[in-house]
C-alpha cells in the first residue's frame, strides 16, 4: 500500500460527499452557483474524518498488571493471579459515558503477553485463570457493554510480548498477526486499533531470561500490520506507526502542542515534532493525546489519592480536545474489575461540567457577515447552523478574511470554539478573536492553526456587542464550520482521599525536613504534574530528601513516582538508599538497591524493606540519574505499613 495516498485530493468518499459527485458539480455550475473550494493540502480519508468527530474516548488499562501492582509485568506471571472479584464491563462503559467519552479502547493484551481473550494460541491467558472458570472473556463483555450502551469499542494489542518465545524471531510475528486477526474479526466493529511503542528489552520469552533487541519497524512490517487492519476493519484507524491513521502527540501528559497540526512529513518523527505537527505537511496524521487519569496506567490502591481531578481534566481537555486532538483517557479498573467510586465521582463531575459548558451555542440566532462571501452555498450563516458539513468560505484570492457575528444583546461569553471543514484541509494558518466592548474592537486571541477545532477559554465572562474571526494568514480561501460561544460551568469539586488500601500512608501529613535542592515540597502535594528538579547527582554529592512522618510508624517501605513529563535533559534516579530514625539523628539503613526500568516505565516504584521498620523519619538519597541527563527529576515519594 502506498500510505502516502493519505494526500488524496477528492477521491475519498468523505471529499464525495462533502464537494458532492461530478454530475451534481456540473448541474451547479449550469445554474450559475459558485463551485466549492478545492482541497488544499492533505486532507484526512473517510476514516480519519469519522475518527476526529470522536473527540474523546476512554482507554481501559486492565490486565495482569492490575493484580501484581506492576506497570510492565515480565511476562513470567501465573495465569491464575488474574481473579477480579466483581468484574463489571457496563460499570465500567457507564464511567466513560457519564464523563462524555464516545468509545472505549481495552488492552487486550500488555506487554507481559497475557491474553484476556479466549484464544488458542497461548496458554498465557484468561483461559487459565479462575475467571468465570477459565471461561470468561474480558474482550467479549466489553465489546458487548459499549454495544448496549452505544458506545465506540476499540483495542489495544501491545507489540511486544515478553513471555511469548519467539519474541524478535519470524515466527512471532505469524503469532502476532493471529492475534490481531482473531480480535478484528470475533468482537464486532472497532473504530480504532491501538499499537505501543514499547518494544523489545528484558523479558521470560517463554523461559528464556533475557534481553531481546529489534528493529522494530523492519521486524513488525507495519505497513503489512495495518493493511491486515484495515482489511479486516475498514472503519477503525491504526494508531501511531508510520503508515498508521493517527499518531502520537509525544508525551503522556494529556497536553498537545499550541499549535497542534494534524499534517506530518511523511518520515517517523521525534517527540517534539508529534507534539506540534507540521504546517503544511505531506499526510494526514492527526495526533491523538492519551493521558491517564491517575500517575499510572494501570489501578494502584496507593495512587487513590492522586486521581486528577475534575478541573485538571477541564484543564486536559482545553489543551487536547481544544487544540484538535481526540483525548484517549485512561480509566484504571481495580482489582473488583471496576472503576474505583473516587475515580466515577470525578468523572461525573467533569462530565457535567462539560455537558452544561457546551449545552448551548449562544451564537446560534446572531446576525452573521462577513467582508467576503464565495456565494449562497457558503454563506457566513453557515458558521451558526451546528452543521459538520456546511461552511463559510471566500473566492479563491481572499485569503485573510473577517467574519463578524452580531450577537443578541446581553449575550454572555467565556468560551469560544471554531472549526475547519476538515476534507478541504488546513486552509487557515493564523488567525484572531476580537470582541467590540464599549465601542472599542479588543483582541482575545491570537493563534495559529484551527483544525478540527480550536477553544479558547477566556479569563472572565464578556458581554461584546460583536465579535469577530479575523484571519490574519491562510494557504487557501478558508472554509469554517463553526464559530460558536459558550458559557462555561464549572466543575462541582470533589474532596481528595488517601486511599481504599489502609497500609497507604497520608502523605499530606508529612512535612519536608531538608531536601538538596530547594521545591522539596511538591514531593507531598499527591500531584503528579508537580515536578522536584535539580542538576543530576554527582560522584560525593548526591540527591537527597529528608521527610517527618508526623508520628512513630511501624514503616514498611516507600514508594517513588518518577516524572511522566518529557522534560529535555532530565531523568529519574538509577538507584536509592533509605534510611530510617526515631529522632533525625541517627540514621539506620533500611534498604539499598536500583528501581526497575524506571526510565523507560515511568512507573511508580513500591519499594519493601525486609522487614516494617519503627520510624519517624525518612531520608531518601540518589546517587545518580537513570540515563545520562543534566537533571534528575521526581513527582512524588510515599509510604506503606504492613498489611
Amino acid at each position: 500500500m502506498d500510505f502516502s495516498r493519505r494526500r488524496f485530493l477528492a477521491a475519498s468518499a468523505v471529499a464525495s460527499a462533502a464537494l458532492g459527485a461530478d454530475a451534481a458539480q456540473a448541474a451547479r455550475r449550469a445554474a450559475g452557483e459558485v463551485a466549492a473550494p478545492q482541497p488544499s493540502g492533505a486532507v484526512p480519508s473517510a476514516r480519519q474524518w469519522n475518527w476526529h468527530a470522536h473527540e474523546m474516548y476512554a482507554f481501559v488499562h486492565f490486565a495482569m498488571n492490575t493484580f501484581t501492582d506492576k506497570e510492565w509485568g515480565y511476562g513470567d506471571e501465573d495465569p491464575k493471579w488474574f481473579n477480579p472479584t466483581d468484574f463489571n464491563a457496563d460499570q465500567i462503559v457507564a464511567a466513560a459515558k457519564v464523563a462524555g467519552m464516545r468509545g472505549v479502547i481495552l488492552t487486550a493484551k500488555h506487554h507481559d503477553g497475557f491474553c484476556l481473550w479466549q484464544t488458542q494460541l497461548t496458554e498465557h491467558s484468561i483461559r487459565n485463570s479462575p475467571y468465570k472458570q477459565g471461561k470468561g472473556d474480558i474482550v467479549a463483555e466489553m465489546s458487548e457493554a459499549c454495544r448496549k450502551a452505544d458506545m465506540l469499542f476499540g483495542l489495544y494489542l501491545s507489540p511486544w510480548d515478553r513471555n511469548h518465545a519467539e519474541y524478535g524471531r519470524p515466527a512471532y510475528i505469524d503469532y502476532y498477526r493471529k492475534q490481531l486477526t482473531e480480535l478484528c474479526t470475533r468482537y464486532g466493529k472497532l473504530f480504532e486499533v491501538w499499537f505501543d511503542g514499547a518494544n523489545g528489552g528484558d523479558g521470560y520469552y517463554g523461559g528464556a531470561r533475557e534481553a531481546r533487541k529489534i528493529d522494530a519497524p523492519k521486524y513488525y512490517n507495519w505497513p503489512s500490520i495495518v493493511k491486515l487492519v484495515h482489511e479486516l476493519q475498514p472503519d477503525a484507524c491504526t494508531f501511531d506507526p508510520l503508515g498508521a491513521d493517527v499518531r502520537w502527540v509525544g508525551n503522556e501528559d494529556g497536553v498537545a502542542g499550541d499549535p497542534c497540526w494534524p499534517t506530518m512529513p511523511n518520515v517517523p518523527y521525534e517527540q517534539d515534532v508529534g507534539n506540534s505537527g507540521l504546517r503544511g505537511g505531506e499526510i494526514w496524521w492527526p495526533a491523538e493525546t492519551d493521558v491517564s487519569i491517575r500517575p499510572g496506567w494501570f489501578y494502584h490502591a496507593d495512587e487513590d489519592s492522586k486521581v486528577k481531578s475534575p478541573a485538571r481534566l477541564i484543564r486536559l481537555y482545553d489543551e487536547s480536545v481544544g487544540r484538535g486532538t481526540n483525548l484517549n483517557l485512561n480509566l484504571p479498573p481495580d482489582r473488583r474489575g471496576r472503576i474505583a467510586d473516587q475515580d466515577v465521582k470525578i468523572l461525573k463531575s467533569f462530565g457535567d461540567a462539560i455537558r452544561a459548558t457546551f449545552a448551548k451555542d449562544l451564537a446560534q440566532g446572531s446576525v452573521a457577515h462577513a467582508s467576503a462571501s464565495r456565494g449562497s452555498r457558503f454563506a457566513p450563516a453557515n458558521v451558526t447552523d451546528g452543521q459538520r458539513e456546511t461552511y463559510w468560505s471566500t473566492p479563491d484570492a481572499v485569503l485573510t478574511p473577517t467574519l463578524t457575528l452580531d450577537l443578541a444583546p446581553g449575550t454572555r461569553f467565556d468560551v469560544v470554539r471554531l472549526r475547519e471543514f476538515l476534507p478541504l484541509g488546513v486552509r487557515v494558518t493564523r488567525f484572531a478573536v476580537e470582541a467590540e466592548i464599549d465601542g472599542q474592537w479588543q483582541r482575545l486571541a491570537e493563534k495559529e492553526c484551527i483544525g478540527a477545532q480550536r477553544i479558547i477559554r477566556l479569563p472572565q465572562p464578556i458581554a461584546p456587542r460583536r465579535v469577530r474571526l479575523v484571519v490574519l494568514e491562510g494557504s487557501a480561501a478558508p472554509a469554517i464550520s463553526e464559530f460558536a460561544l459558550f458559557a462555561s460551568v464549572a466543575p462541582v469539586d470533589v474532596p481528595a482521599i488517601v486511599s481504599t488500601d489502609p497500609t497507604v500512608l497520608d502523605t499530606t501529613k508529612w512535612t519536608i525536613v531538608a531536601a538538596s535542592a530547594p521545591g522539596a515540597e511538591r514531593l507531598l502535594d499527591n500531584d503528579a504534574a508537580t515536578i522536584w528538579k535539580q542538576p543530576a547527582p554527582q560522584s560525593g554529592k548526591p540527591a537527597s530528601v529528608t521527610v517527618d512522618l508526623g508520628t512513630r510508624t511501624p514503616l514498611a517501605g516507600f514508594t517513588l513516582t518518577p516524572s511522566r513529563q518529557v522534560m529535555a535533559d532530565s531523568a529519574p534516579p538509577k538507584g536509592y538508599v533509605a534510611e530510617t530514625s526515631l529522632d533525625g539523628k541517627t540514621w539506620k539503613r533500611a534498604v539499598a538497591g536500583e528501581f526497575g526500568n524506571i526510565a523507560y516505565a515511568l512507573a511508580t516504584q513500591r519499594i519493601a524493606f525486609s522487614k516494617p521498620v519503627e520510624s519517624r523519619y525518612l531520608r531518601l538519597t540518589f546517587a545518580e540519574t537513570a540515563l545520562p541527563a543534566g537533571n534528575l527529576a521526581v513527582a512524588g515519594i510515599g509510604g506503606f505499613v504492613a498489611r
